[in-house]
């Protein structure tokens, strides 16, 4: 984070209020995803409608901390005005086996023209994860033939790795590859040496932007082609938008498998942008059982509605954490909140 972008803008609501607001909730999963079977997650209420706080487990108060202020900004302040009325999108398949590739795409409602694939899956050998990596893209490719695909590796790779990996790809014509490598400076050092092979897949930088202490050191560098901009963890709407700006690269915006309110939010930053030259990964909803919302956030023929999004009342009761998560959570969001409180407007 730089001292030129705070983290929020929002006058912080009390936090007695905030918690007698919150519904923690653990979602069923339909595939595993980043290892995930349950995912849980904690709605936030406001005068302006409901926020997702949803950080993964793992993620301490200093990094979560940017997701309480985004469902905060989502539930006490409206969106920023939208450019468009529906968001273009990509279907997402997990590292699943290629042969459970067609069941994963099926759940998506009508034409899908994009396709986000998981790559480098954790706890394989290089080369065994790179046999199913081939073979996953290839079973997307059979049964989506017209559809363009792109691939994301959550940082996974080594240097040498990604360069390898993305030659193997080359076939593919993917539109770009997401965060092959961790750090700022590998991704650079990976698109030199694609570019030096003759290989002109675009790089697009993830958890470079939004892990980093300054967001912006990725477009300084020249270290991607593009940006993959997630709402929660920069901070919100508000934030995301400045920091597009600042950096003028082309942005994909995507989520972090959330429920239909965290989704939501992430499509009002997309309808805000001036330019959406890709497909957004904001589809994950499709890999969940059940959502907290009777009218699911979703994608018909690759285009997802802005509507507005409310839970259902006999949905969020159904899907209540047990008593002891609702209680971490609610440690958790105090927690966070102490950090925003240090900066936010009195």
């Amino acid at each position: 984070m730089t001292a030129s972008l705070p983290l929020t803008s929002l006058t912080l609501p009390p936090i007695n209020e905030i918690l007698a607001n919150t519904r923690v909730l653990a979602l069923p999963m339909k595939v595993r995803f980043r290892g995930l079977e349950v995912r849980e997650t904690a709605l936030i209420q406001g005068p302006a409608g409901w926020g997702e706080f949803a950080p993964f487990t793992e993620y301490e108060p200093a990094e979560a901390a940017a997701w309480l202020a985004s469902a905060l900004e989502a539930a006490w302040l409206p969106y920023p005005d939208a450019r468009r009325n529906s968001i273009p999108l990509n279907a997402t398949v997990p590292a699943v086996d290629p042969q459970a590739v067609e069941s994963v795409l099926a759940r998506y409602c009508g034409e899908v023209r994009e396709v986000k694939i998981k790559v480098a899956e954790a706890g394989l050998a290089f080369e065994e994860s790179l046999a199913q990596d081939l073979n996953r893209v290839k079973a997307v490719g059979r049964v989506l033939p017209q559809a363009r695909l792109k691939v994301d590796a959550n940082g996974g790779w080594t240097e040498a790795q990604a360069v390898h990996a993305l030659m193997e790809l080359e076939d593919y014509d993917l539109l770009y590859a997401e965060q092959p490598t961790p750090g700022i400076e590998s991704l650079a050092r990976v698109r030199e040496e694609l570019r030096r092979r003759g290989n002109g897949v675009r790089i697009a930088a993830d958890e470079a932007v939004r892990k980093a202490d300054d967001p912006l050191t990725v477009a300084r560098l020249g270290a991607a082609d593009l940006l993959v901009i997630k709402a929660a963890p920069l901070g919100g709407v508000r934030r995301s938008l400045e920091i597009v700006r600042r950096a003028g690269l082309p942005v994909v915006v995507s989520s972090a498998l959330e429920s239909s309110v965290g989704i939501r939010t992430g499509a009002a930053l997309a309808a805000a942008l001036p330019e959406l030259p890709f497909g957004c990964g904001l589809g994950t909803v499709s890999l969940f059982k059940q959502d907290v919302s009777a009218f699911p956030l979703v994608a018909v023929n690759g285009n997802l509605p802005l509507p507005t999004v409310e839970p259902d009342a006999g949905l969020l009761d159904q899907l209540l954490a047990p008593p002891d998560r609702q209680r971490w959570w609610h440690e958790r969001i105090f927690a966070c909140y102490r950090l925003l409180e240090r900066e936010s407007p009195s």
